[in-house]
């Protein structure tokens, strides 16, 4: 059974390290605004399997740094933080909700209604391209 709950920004970043940056030294992952956001961690059996954090200014929401560990991939952990995520953000109130997707992972935010805008770039060996959610309550 998976269970997201809201946890303190320091417990994030194992997990980034392990799924996002092994090769990089461990304070690679720790972002600069890290206390200042809301973090999400979704728990398989009591373990801390994945992760996603939420920075917020005025009405619209950008999240960051989502990521499973590798032995939990596939199983629908990433899914179901996006959901959860999508669901905090229209109790939130936000317009928008964004993030800089690794361009090999863009068709997995197409399944949220994310999409492409004209803005890419590269760093740290990686493609990225910003994708946008306009928030619709109608849903």
């Amino acid at each position: 059974m998976a269970v997201v709950e809201q946890i303190f920004p320091a417990l994030t970043w194992r997990i980034r390290h392990i799924a996002m940056y092994p090769e990089h030294p461990y304070e690679f992952v720790k972002l600069e605004n890290d206390f200042e956001g809301t973090h999400f961690g979704i728990y398989v059996d009591y373990e801390l399997t994945g992760v996603v954090s939420l920075f917020t200014k005025g009405d619209v929401g950008q999240f960051r740094k989502l990521a499973v560990l590798p032995e939990a991939q596939n199983q629908g952990l990433g899914k179901q933080l996006m959901e959860y995520l999508i669901e905090f953000c229209k109790v939130q109130k936000l317009t928008k909700l964004w993030c800089n997707a690794r361009v090999n992972a863009k068709e997995f935010y197409t399944k949220f209604g994310f999409h492409e805008t004209d803005k890419t770039y590269t760093a740290d060996g990686f493609d990225f391209v910003i994708m946008e959610l306009i928030i619709n309550y109608e849903d």
